[in-house]
């Protein structure tokens, strides 16, 4: 059977190389001291160890997102990370946050303090690493949901 296009037929592997699928692959993290930042990091999320990569402590999320800690001795500005999980790794996560006495919030202004929030019908809180990032948990994507 003789099959003609009316189409240029591509091959699936330059169709594949054709298509620009933007992704974010790291982020760098500045920290006082790498390695404690890292394991506050991991412990807290339940995530595997860093490993280093050149002057780099890497933490990689079950995306292949990577938060590459960088010790700096200069001013380090506050950043905002927010890792979107399941409603049982939030149970387990913020289990981990309480039992380290961690100050946490239901918003990123820090004014509802010991509170989670309920944003589109999941559930939010706001803690700070040792270096002052802003740290987030979120079970929802903002804007996926009802704001009961």
């Amino acid at each position: 059977m003789n099959v003609t296009y009316r189409f240029p037929v591509q091959p699936i592997s330059q169709i594949e190389e054709n298509i620009m699928a933007v992704q974010l692959n790291h982020t760098i993290v500045m920290a006082r001291n790498k390695e404690a930042s890292a394991r506050f990091l991991t412990e807290i999320l339940g995530l595997p160890e860093a490993t280093r990569f050149g002057p780099f402590q890497v933490v990689e999320t079950d995306n292949g997102v990577s938060l590459d800690f960088y010790e700096t001795d200069g001013e380090i500005a506050s950043q905002h990370y927010a890792f979107l999980i399941t409603e049982a790794e939030f149970d387990e996560i913020f289990a981990r946050i309480r039992e380290r006495n961690l100050e946490y919030w239901a918003n990123p202004s820090q004014s509802r303090t010991g509170e989670i929030n309920h944003d589109d019908g999941g559930r939010g809180v706001y803690f700070e690493d040792p270096n002052g990032h802003l740290l987030e948990i979120i079970t929802r994507p903002y804007g996926s949901g009802s704001d009961d």
